[in-house]
C-alpha cells in the first residue's frame, strides 16, 4: 500500500521517531522495515493517544483513509475491539478488549526479551498479529507460537500473517495456559497485563529462559516485568518501566457497583467521618498507585468530580465489605474522609503512601518480582502481601539511586459521589483514569 495523497505520516517518520527515542535498535530495524504496521491494522479502528487511556471516535479506512493512515503511523496504541467484540458502533464501547500496541512499547518489550537466533518464543495475546510477525521475521515462523483467546481475533491475525508471508503457530485458547506441546520455550512474552504470572508460563520456559510481561496490582499502576526462570521452578527479575495493557481475560477483576456497598442507603450511610492532611492528588500517580496496590490487596480506586475542580476519590474492596471516600478541593490542606466496613481503606492507602515516601519514593525500576511454584507459600517484603499467591514483590536488594520526579496528579475525574459503579478500569498511560459508570444517580454535594 502507498501512502494516501496529502498524508504526511508514514513508516519513515515513525522509524525516525522510534530510533531517536532509542527504542528501535539496529537488531530490530530490519523487522520493522519488512513488517509495516499498516498491514496488521484492521480497517475499523479507534485511534489512541500516547500516554493516555482515551480513544478517539471510530475511524473507518474506506471513509477516512488519511485519518486512518495517520493513526497507524503515529506512536500511539490503536484499539481494535471493544467489549470482547460485542460493541462495533460509532463512538467507543465500555472496555477496550484488543489493540495494536503503541510502537514504543512494542519495541521496548522486544528489546527486553533479548532474543537470539534459534530461540523459540511463545506470545500470549496475538491481537492483530503485528508482534508475532516481527518475531517471525527475526526468528523464523517455525520458532514462534502465539496464543489468542478470541477466536475471531485469532482468525483475522492468521489471515494477515499469511498474507505477509509468515506462518507462526496461531493457537486459539486461554493464554494463561500457554501452549505445552511446543514447550519448552526460550522466551515468553505477554501483550496483556497480569496480576499473577501464570504457573504455566514458568513451567513452559526452560531454565535460564526469560519471561517479559506487564504486571500490576488490582489497585492500579503497572510495569513490565523481566524475570528469568531458574532450575528450581522459580523465576525472578526486575521491572523495566511503566506500562498499561488490557488485562489477561482469565484475570479480569469484577468492579461491583457503588449501590452494592451502600445497600440502598444514601451516602454516607454508616460511614465514619474524619479528616486527613494527605491530599488525594498525592496518591494518584502511576508509580505510587503501584506501590499502594502492593500493600492494599483486593481494592480499587475510582474518581468523580465537580465542575469547580473538586472531586471525590472512592475506594472499594473486591469482597464488597468496605468502602471509603476522600474529598479533594483545590487550595485545601485538610480533606474529608468517610470510611465504612471492616477494612479502613483510606487508612490502608495512607499507610502504604507513607511507606512509599519513607523508601524515597521508589520508581518501577527499584522493584523486583519473584515467582515461586504454586505449592510454595506466599512471601512478601511488605507489611501485607500483594495478593498474588507465590509472588514476592518489593524493593530489590541492590541499592538503586532513585530519579526524583514531580509527583503525579490524581486520576482523571468524573462526577462526585453518585451511586455509580464501574466494571473495569481500562487504564492506559502514566495516569489513572476512572471508568465511566452506568446508572448514575447524583446526590447533593454535601449531604
Amino acid at each position: 500500500m502507498t501512502m494516501p495523497e496529502g498524508a504526511e505520516a508514514g513508516p519513515e517518520r515513525l522509524v525516525s521517531a522510534l530510533v531517536d527515542k532509542g527504542v528501535l535498535t539496529s537488531d530490530w530495524l530490519p523487522a520493522f522495515e519488512a513488517v509495516p504496521r499498516h498491514r496488521f491494522v484492521p480497517d475499523v479502528i479507534w485511534p489512541g493517544r500516547a500516554g493516555m487511556n482515551r480513544q478517539s471516535d471510530r475511524v473507518i479506512r474506506s471513509e477516512e483513509p488519511e485519518v486512518w493512515w495517520r493513526a497507524v503511523y503515529r506512536d500511539a496504541p490503536i484499539t481494535t475491539q471493544w467489549d470482547d467484540g460485542a460493541y462495533t458502533g460509532s463512538g467507543t464501547g465500555r472496555i477496550p478488549s484488543s489493540s495494536n500496541s503503541m510502537p514504543t512499547m512494542v519495541f521496548s518489550m522486544l528489546s527486553a526479551l533479548d532474543v537470539d537466533d534459534g530461540h523459540r518464543v511463545m506470545e500470549t495475546g496475538t491481537g492483530t498479529g503485528w508482534n508475532a510477525a516481527l518475531l517471525a521475521h527475526r526468528l523464523g515462523s517455525a520458532n514462534v507460537v502465539t496464543v489468542e483467546v478470541d477466536g475471531a481475533t485469532a482468525r483475522a491475525a492468521r489471515t494477515r500473517l499469511t498474507a505477509a508471508g509468515f506462518d507462526p503457530l496461531v493457537v486459539v485458547g486461554d493464554g494463561a495456559r500457554g501452549h505445552a506441546p511446543r514447550s519448552p520455550y526460550d522466551r515468553v512474552i505477554a501483550t496483556c497485563s497480569t496480576g499473577r504470572i501464570p504457573p504455566a508460563w514458568v513451567a513452559q520456559t526452560r531454565p535460564g529462559g526469560v519471561i517479559v510481561a506487564p504486571w500490576g496490582p488490582v489497585y492500579g499502576g503497572e510495569a513490565v516485568a523481566r524475570i528469568t526462570v531458574a532450575e528450581d521452578g522459580t523465576a525472578a527479575g526486575r521491572f523495566t518501566g511503566s506500562s498499561a495493557f488490557m488485562r489477561l481475560r482469565a484475570q479480569r477483576t469484577a468492579r461491583p457497583h457503588v449501590r452494592d456497598y451502600l445497600k440502598g442507603r444514601p451516602w454516607p450511610a454508616d460511614g465514619v467521618k474524619s479528616t486527613t492532611a494527605l491530599s488525594p492528588d498525592d496518591v494518584g500517580g502511576w508509580a505510587v498507585m503501584f506501590a499502594i496496590g502492593l500493600q492494599v490487596p483486593g481494592a480499587f480506586p475510582w474518581t468523580e468530580s465537580y465542575p469547580d475542580g473538586s472531586y471525590t476519590l472512592w475506594l472499594r474492596d473486591t469482597a464488597v465489605t468496605s468502602w471509603a471516600t476522600a474529598d479533594y478541593e483545590p487550595d485545601r490542606t485538610a480533606y474529608e474522609v468517610v470510611q465504612s466496613g471492616p477494612r479502613r481503606l483510606w487508612d490502608e492507602v495512607e499507610t502504604a503512601y507513607r511507606w512509599w515516601v519513607a523508601h524515597d519514593r521508589p520508581g518501577f525500576d527499584r522493584f523486583g518480582l519473584t515467582v515461586t511454584p504454586p505449592r510454595a507459600p506466599a512471601l512478601a517484603r511488605h507489611p501485607r502481601p500483594p495478593g498474588a499467591p507465590g509472588h514476592r514483590i518489593g524493593p530489590v536488594p541492590v541499592l538503586v539511586r532513585p530519579v526524583r520526579t514531580r509527583r503525579g496528579r490524581g486520576p482523571r475525574r468524573g462526577c462526585r459521589k453518585t451511586a455509580r459503579g464501574g466494571a473495569g478500569a481500562g487504564i492506559l498511560g502514566a495516569r489513572a483514569r476512572a471508568p465511566r459508570e452506568a446508572g448514575a444517580v447524583p446526590r447533593p454535594r454535601h449531604p
